[in-house]
């Protein structure tokens, strides 16, 4: 079976991109991946938030929380693109990783869920910029043994 992997990001800017993931899949009958990955910061800055909110309400909140906030993030980007009736399946997937491991990790995710696709956004450049792409988007395009899909927007 197909499978692709949507990377996602905190930006509205992912819309575009999962249409284009949501149009593959519905062509090829793929399942996606949406992977959301978190920078070491950004995990522990949620998880202060939590903990501040479990101080306040006298509860505690765990690792899996986290996660589960980065996770309704995408599934609120995802909401506005998969409608209910589309026959597209998909699964949230959250990592955490260093923003230098970032592009190592959408390799290694895509590998361990059998990903033959990969979806994910560039940034906008001038037309000479466009010859060179960013690092993470450079990586994945040079490492990742199937297709990808870059969206320059």
């Amino acid at each position: 079976m197909d499978r692709g992997l949507v990377l996602i990001e905190n930006s509205e800017s992912h819309a575009e991109l999962l249409q284009e993931a949501k149009e593959h899949a519905l062509g090829s009958g793929a399942d996606l991946i949406l992977l959301v990955t978190l920078t070491e910061d950004e995990f522990e800055e949620t998880q202060e938030v939590l903990n501040t909110i479990g101080d306040i309400e006298q509860t505690s909140y765990t690792d899996q929380n986290a996660y589960q906030a980065a996770m309704n993030d995408a599934e609120e980007v995802s909401r506005s693109v998969f409608d209910d009736d589309d026959e597209v399946s998909y699964e949230i997937v959250p990592r955490v990783s260093s923003e230098k491991e970032r592009a190592e990790t959408v390799i290694e995710v895509a590998e361990e869920m059998d990903a033959d696709h990969v979806f994910i956004l560039g940034q906008k450049r001038s037309p000479t910029g466009k010859a060179l792409f960013g690092d993470l988007a450079q990586y994945v395009v040079l490492n990742f043994n199937g297709y990808v899909t870059l969206n320059t927007q």
